[in-house]
This record gives C-alpha cells, structure tokens and sequence, in this order.
C-alpha cells in the first residue's frame, strides 16, 4: 500500500525545511517521510536535493526526489552509501534553496511563454539554466527577439502568481485550462490544483502541481536562446536566464 506524504510544498513553495517523522524505508533504500518540502519530479520540473539531519547531527544528502506508486508518495533518495534512518526518527530536512529557486522562476517562465505562445504544448522541461517548451505550431513566422520582449512584457508587470483548488466537475467545465496537447491533469481525488497569474488568474491559469515564485517580476531577466523546428508543426523554444545575447 502506497505511503501518503503531506506535501507542504503545495501551500506554499517558499518553505525551505521541515521537521518530519521517518515512515519507512522501502527496499531500495529511499526513505519515506510523513511531511516533506521536497518537490517529487513531476510535469517537466526535477525534484528537489538537499539533506536530512538526524538528532545525532549527522546528514543524509539526498539526491533526488521521486514519486512512488501515486503522486502522494513521496521518495527521498540518499546519496550512494548514505546511512539509511530507523522509522520513527525524526529529521530536519532542507533542501537545496538556491536550485529550488531558479527551477521556480524557470517553471513561472515557462508558464508565461504558454501566454506569449497560446498555442497546444506537445512536451516540456524545467531545469535551472535551459529551459524548453514544446508548441504544436507550424512556421507562423515568430522570432526569439518578439518572443522575448512579449515575455519581459509579462515578468516587468509583476503579475501576482498564486494557487488555488478546483474541483474534477469545474475542470470538466473549463477544458480550455488544459493547454497540453495529450497529457491531462490527474483526476479522481476529487481536486485539481490550479496555478494563476494576474489578479483573478486573468493572464493565465492552468492545472499544475509544481513550485512558482509569488510574482513575475522575481522570475527576472529571461530570454528565448532558440527556436527549433521538431516535426513539420512542432516548435521547441529554449528559455534562458539572462538578457537576449546581441547578434
């Protein structure tokens, strides 16, 4: 039976450590907290590194975040040959902020190019300096510098980013929030999460589990580096950190 960990990182994705209560340790040695600020790798964006203090001082580096049998159970994975924990201890964990926070402002970004780019997305990855989306789009003719200024446009308003709950009904009401093309948000829990940008969600507001920063403005100087063609109506746009580099 899979494990539930309460997800703190959900209400609010600025928490950088917890105390929690070691469930388990399953049997290839990722340890199974009852609370955690450590996003699970999901929907294109990493899960999160960091560490685990034990009540002795030691640490436990953990490498990777996962999910396990649903989207609830989440998976810390040690470092090779890290002490594994007994359940029922507790731990301090922190994760690693500095790279929590640029894969927020990158994830933000990304959301804001699905503004700029209203077009169906056909795949995504979020990491810390390359980020990319995928458009079905055929050549419409759209450049990287039109791309970035629409997109500094959006991050210079300091638009509120925020999250709230829906319920499977209302998402079935509002199939326009799904942008992706052929993946659909989990359903069956009876809510869906929902991240928006603008007062009310009036930029954007879509289904998404993942870790945002509170207001455009703090995703800061963002560039598309390039546009390139994937199939004969797939475009992959490459965002950057960064001005847009002169030609």
């Amino acid at each position: 039976m899979a494990t539930t960990t309460q997800a703190l990182f959900r209400e609010d994705s600025y928490l950088k450590a917890m105390e929690a209560r070691v469930v388990g340790v399953n049997d290839r040695g990722g340890i199974l907290l009852d609370r955690t600020v450590f996003y699970a790798t999901s929907g294109g964006q990493p899960g999160d590194t960091g560490r685990l203090r034990r009540a002795d001082g030691s640490t436990i580096a953990i490498a990777a975040t996962i999910t396990g049998e649903t989207k609830d159970e989440i998976i810390h994975v040690p470092a090779a040959g890290a002490d594994l924990p007994e359940p029922g201890e507790t731990l301090t964990g922190e994760i690693d902020w500095e790279r929590r926070l640029k894969l927020m402002r990158m994830h933000t970004a990304c959301h804001l190019l699905t503004v700029v780019c209203p077009f169906p997305i056909t795949g995504a990855a979020v990491s810390e300096d390359d980020s990319r989306v995928d458009f079905d789009l055929p050549d419409s003719g759209v450049t990287k510098e039109d791309v970035t200024a629409r997109l500094m446009e959006l991050v210079r308003a300091d638009h509120p980013v925020f999250t709230r709950w829906i319920t499977d009904d209302e998402l079935a009401a509002n199939p326009s929030l799904v942008k992706s093309k052929n993946v659909r948000p989990p359903s069956g829990t009876g809510r869906i999460r929902l991240v928006g940008i603008g007062e009310g969600g009036t930029v954007d507001s879509q289904p998404c589990g993942g870790t945002h920063v509170a207001s455009t403005a703090e995703v800061g100087e963002i560039h598309i580096g390039k546009i390139e063609k994937k199939g004969r109506e797939n475009r992959r746009f490459r965002l950057r950190f960064g001005p847009l580099p002169a030609n």
